[in-house]
């Protein structure tokens, strides 16, 4: 097995656990907070904007199963990658988007992804989203954790009510 990390910032960490959760290949999907200078930081101390953190997945898959490059492809698609200051209703630097490369073969990918993304014409506007080193990542509290399958009917209305699914459907269509 070629277990490799994936750390993506997208918002919302409740969001970005199921997108990624459902692939072959992906054997867990973390919601944690990373980047910041506050050790073991809580959800209400990140939810500050004192901590430097942001809302992050940490993603553990097998890359014989899925390549880190094709966690982009559910990546970009599921955040607003143009927002510099927030992503959808959350605002605030710990909701900014980034990714965390754990290599520097990875960085080199996200920033291919990334300039990929810009050249596409997609979106009129640039994409902002943060390409750093991966820090140390401390997982949220539990009941953070895998928060789609726990509180389903909240889920939904959260993902709605947020204006995420609105521009998801709108830039990318129909992703079920």
């Amino acid at each position: 097995m070629a277990i490799q990390y994936a750390t993506f910032a997208g918002g919302c960490f409740w969001c970005m656990v199921k997108p990624f959760d459902q692939y072959d290949g992906v054997h867990s999907v973390t919601s944690g907070y990373t980047g910041g200078h506050t050790v073991n930081p809580t959800y209400k101390e990140v939810c500050t904007n004192t901590t430097g953190h942001r809302e992050a997945v940490e993603i553990e898959f097998d890359d014989r199963v899925i390549r880190y490059e094709e966690l982009f492809d559910i990546f970009w698609q599921v955040i607003d990658p143009t927002d510099a200051g927030g992503q959808f209703h959350d605002r605030g630097e710990s909701y900014k988007s980034a990714i965390y490369t754990h290599s520097d073969e990875q960085r080199q990918a996200a920033e291919r992804s990334k300039q990929a993304l810009q050249d596409s014409g997609k979106f009129s506007a640039p994409i902002v989203t943060d390409i750093f080193p991966a820090d140390v990542f401390y997982p949220a509290e539990e009941y953070h954790q895998r928060y789609y399958e726990k509180n389903p009917d909240h889920y939904a209305r959260y993902t709605v009510g947020s204006g995420r699914a609105g521009f998801i459907e709108k830039n990318w269509g129909d992703r079920s």
